[in-house]
């Protein structure tokens, strides 16, 4: 049985003749994302900015009665609700400010969520509580704070372990590489509104694991013909290098998009934002392997001569002694 090829043999694209173009759009849509995140923002949940969310799910109705409940939550002295729809239009999230003095009591948030998971069940039969989740001030911004830290120590220890692998150069095309898949991801959540909470850090860090192992494929390939092919323009030994590698990165893309795709269209709500994220990195992260890390190391001045020890004067006589004997 004659089995199956995504890619032929002697695939010979040429990648990096598209290289400036797309290096010009990926830093506009890199420009663009950071201007989301910082016009727009994050819709962060309650695990970075604090307070207590109650989610809650209409079961007869096609739809949420979002100005409805804002009313009559409103109503109860708590302060205004933020109300969004999440999911499916009968499922919505109800954000409040935790009471004062809840930091230090417990019991006044318990209070709250009672009070107003009480009053939707009276006014709304069909109404079911999914969940109720809370999170002090101060709590909220340590997890923010070690959420942040642990973000950008894993993209400088992704960088140091590439620059001890192989060389700084590529160390530098790799954390390049990892800020545009962030980067992009994050202005994915700027531009939907989806929220932003702990399990899109894990996400996070996931895409980076993932493309700093392609990458990885990808410069140990490069390295490899760099020693083999010392005269080769650069270009054309990047061409080869991603063209060998192509197969092995089709192949573990579509095998982790059939799974994430199935969970996006049947997996639970509370993981959509989780596989979005990671569904985008997975297209992000190939591409930058190919289309940021490889490219990057042209403009570095790396050749297949780049990292050849430079003989010393003393090296070369001895050399020339040995090819006169």
């Amino acid at each position: 049985m004659k089995l199956l090829k995504l890619v032929p043999d002697h695939t010979n694209i040429h990648f990096l003749k598209w290289r400036v173009p797309f290096y010009i759009i990926s830093l506009v849509l890199m420009a663009a994302s950071w201007g989301l995140v910082l016009t727009k923002g994050l819709n962060l949940g309650v695990d970075f900015i604090g307070g207590q969310m109650i989610r809650v799910t209409f079961e007869r109705s096609a739809e949420a009665p979002v100005s409805t409940l804002r009313e009559e939550v409103g109503k109860l002295g708590y302060g205004e609700p933020i109300i969004q729809r999440y999911g499916k239009p009968n499922e919505i999230s109800i954000r409040m400010k935790l009471p004062e003095g809840a930091d230090h009591e417990a019991a006044l948030a318990d209070k709250m969520a009672r009070t107003i998971t009480a009053d939707i069940k009276k006014n709304h039969a069909d109404a079911r509580i999914d969940g109720v989740d809370s999170v002090s001030g101060k709590v909220s911004k340590e997890l923010g704070w070690d959420a942040f830290k642990a973000l950008g120590l894993a993209s400088l220890a992704v960088a140091a372990y590439i620059w001890l692998r192989f060389e700084w150069q590529f160390g530098v095309g790799a954390l390049f590489a990892l800020v545009h898949d962030v980067t992009l991801t994050l202005g994915l959540f700027a531009l939907t509104g989806m929220e932003f909470d702990l399990n899109i850090v894990a996400a996070l860090l996931t895409l980076i694991g993932y493309s700093l192992n392609d990458t990885i494929v990808v410069y140990d390939r490069i390295r490899e013909n760099m020693k083999k092919f010392r005269k080769m323009p650069m270009p054309e030994l990047l061409d080869l290098s991603v063209n060998e590698t192509l197969a092995r990165t089709i192949v573990t893309s579509l095998s982790m998009l059939i799974t994430l795709v199935a969970l996006l269209l049947l997996g639970p709500d509370v993981i959509f934002g989780f596989t979005a994220a990671i569904t985008l990195g997975i297209f992000v992260g190939t591409y930058s392997s190919i289309y940021m890390a490889a490219p990057i190391l042209i403009w570095l001045k790396v050749n297949p001569n780049s990292f050849v020890p430079t003989e010393t004067a003393l090296e070369k006589q001895e050399r020339l002694a040995r090819d006169g004997a």
